[in-house]
């Protein structure tokens, strides 16, 4: 996941409002949102090369996106895939707490990530490169590939469609697929520079990215009303173009201890 703009606990109606775009190289392999054989309480896409996901909710209502943070001057090589990070915390018992406690020994062996786990009550929010797990009270927040609200333009703009967006009484799934599809290029004065050059960053910079051999490939609404019940909507795309039919999901998420 690259971009995910979201709304906690700001709707009369809707403790969280979610919408994500997925930004990936067109030629690795993926499945799109579905409950997975090996783990039938998890709903996601799937990473065939490496096993993780970007994003995704179980039936107890236990949820987790992840964007990684864009430092070309740090890569390591042979890191853990961060994909994993998410698929563990769904698998698990316990807390987004516990969890991101737990994560933070470790951390050091991924490249950068922005990791958001949460359930029905709670949500926390850890990167590996601020490296403190910090529970998230209500608000419209803003993650792309660098930390959590940092003002890249095209964050501002999807906290703007998230903000519009708890204006209605029903949220529309349409509307903020419309809104991740915004592929407006920022001035360069406005960009930042994480070592991938400005050509580079240019492509990068809106919120809907397409590119000759990498882009959007998938945008994913997620919404958990509050009488815990869970949507989830997903929307796959290849070269830019929208490919395949859409897939949704609605449940009662069963509580558990």
């Amino acid at each position: 996941m690259c971009l995910i703009a979201f709304a906690w606990k700001m709707h009369p109606r809707y403790k969280l409002i979610a919408a994500a775009n997925r930004d990936e190289f067109y030629d690795r392999p993926s499945l799109q949102a579905h409950f997975w054989d090996s783990d039938p309480e998890i709903l996601a896409g799937k990473d065939l090369q490496a096993g993780g996901t970007w994003m995704g909710a179980t039936r107890s209502g236990k949820w987790a996106a992840l964007t990684n943070y864009r430092d070309m001057w740090n890569i390591k090589i042979h890191a853990p895939s961060r994909g994993m990070l998410i698929v563990n915390y769904l698998r698990r018992a316990g807390s987004p707490e516990e969890y991101m406690n737990s994560v933070v020994h470790g951390s050091g062996a991924y490249n950068g990530f922005n990791l958001l786990c949460g359930n029905l009550d709670d949500l926390y929010y850890y990167s590996n490169v601020a490296n403190k797990p910090i529970r998230l009270e209500p608000g419209v927040y803003g993650l792309s590939n660098s930390l959590l609200d940092t003002p890249w333009p095209k964050t501002v703009a999807a906290k703007a469609f998230m903000e519009a967006e708890l204006g209605h009484q029903e949220p529309d799934p349409d509307r903020l697929f419309a809104g991740l599809g915004h592929s407006e290029i920022y001035p360069d004065d406005q960009l930042p520079d994480t070592g991938a050059g400005l050509k580079m960053e240019r492509a990068l910079s809106s919120i809907f990215i397409r590119m000759k051999n990498y882009g959007s490939r998938s945008s994913t609404v997620l919404m958990i009303d509050k009488d815990d019940c869970i949507s989830f909507f997903e929307r796959q795309f290849t070269n830019g173009m929208r490919t395949g039919d859409d897939v949704s999901f609605r449940f009662q998420a069963q509580r558990r201890l």
